[in-house]
């Protein structure tokens, strides 16, 4: 099977549903080619679909998420792209107030197929303003579909879904992930939202992560499976709704809990997570609910302070080693 880059899978997905169906349309800055967005989301596809359904945006996100909410409550199936999703809070009104709300507030009687696409995340010394992880925000209010991708076979599959669907996505693809490249069919398909993945199948411990996470959880995983552990890798893949049969049914398993996220523990997914399984899976319990999350701080542009203030892969290896009594 060829390999494709994440940031190659998602051009494709966009180009698949294009012209699978006419009513998908892109909005954007520079979605056009040659630029094809600033880290090649839509890269080739004006070339093959035309100019005709792709639109080039001014700099005036509350103004374009705007746009593209009126388009698709009159019929089309938009999908908008951020630049960075750090610049999202300029569009907040759109998005939480208008686009999460509209359809229950009509009874039903209009749909929501909005798409909202945005790169997200740090470890690029990108510095606080270019870096956030804010999936935690949107997971809290109801009326969202939140999902975040962790390598491109994942990021084909669930954009074709959201695309597809009638409700409202926001899709957070991670910076560090773009030119990370994996088998990926050529064929259209998708993968459903609010399903979890088992990226790693084990039985001593299970790591919840999304997103740029599930790479870092992995790796740890292969060190500690050298040291005896065995973990499994649950990659949540979507936040908003979240799989509960899936961590549950993990952790009935492994008997211990370790969440992985980039972002903030305060008011997380991750504190969620933990939430959950202290409500409806303690007695599986044999450890205490451990949280891996940024330090609380702005995100820093020094690499050395990046690092020191967003998980890595060692911290996941010891966390786990102390869960299990191995150090």
């Amino acid at each position: 099977m060829r390999k494709i880059s994440y940031s190659e899978a998602i051009a494709e997905a966009q180009l698949q549903e294009m012209q699978r169906d006419e009513k998908v349309i892109l909005m954007g800055l520079v979605q056009k080619d040659p630029y094809g967005s600033a880290f090649g989301q839509t890269k080739g596809i004006s070339s093959v679909i035309g100019e005709d359904r792709i639109f080039d945006m001014p700099i005036s996100e509350q103004g374009y998420v705007g746009a593209a909410l009126g388009a698709a409550i009159t019929g089309m199936r938009p999908v908008v792209e951020l630049q960075f999703q750090d610049f999202i809070t300029i569009a907040m009104d759109q998005i939480v107030q208008q686009a999460a709300n509209m359809r229950y507030m009509f009874g039903g009687q209009i749909k929501i197929p909005l798409v909202l696409r945005a790169p997200t995340g740090a470890y690029l010394a990108a510095a606080a303003q270019h870096s956030h992880m804010l999936e935690s925000w949107f997971a809290h209010i109801p009326g969202l579909k939140v999902v975040l991708p962790s390598d491109a076979a994942d990021a084909k599959g669930l954009l074709a879904s959201a695309i597809r669907e009638d409700n409202f996505v926001l899709y957070f693809e991670h910076k560090k992930l773009y030119d990370k490249k994996m088998d990926v069919p050529k064929e259209p398909y998708t993968i459903p939202i609010g399903k979890a993945a088992i990226k790693r199948v084990g039985k001593d411990i299970t790591i919840v992560a999304w997103s740029f996470m599930v790479s870092k959880a992995i790796e740890a995983s292969q060190i500690l499976e050298k040291q005896g552990i065995s973990c499994e890798v649950i990659d949540l893949r979507t936040v908003s709704p979240l799989d509960e049969e899936a961590i549950l049914k993990s952790v009935a398993k492994t008997n211990r809990l370790l969440v992985v996220q980039e972002g903030y523990w305060n008011s997380s997914v991750a504190t969620s997570v933990s939430a959950l399984v202290a409500e409806k899976g303690f007695d599986y319990l044999d450890a205490p609910i451990t949280l891996i999350t940024a330090k609380e701080v702005p995100i820093p542009f020094a690499p050395v302070l990046e690092n020191y203030v967003l998980p890595q892969t060692n911290n996941i290896v010891e966390t786990a080693q102390k869960i299990l009594n191995k150090i």
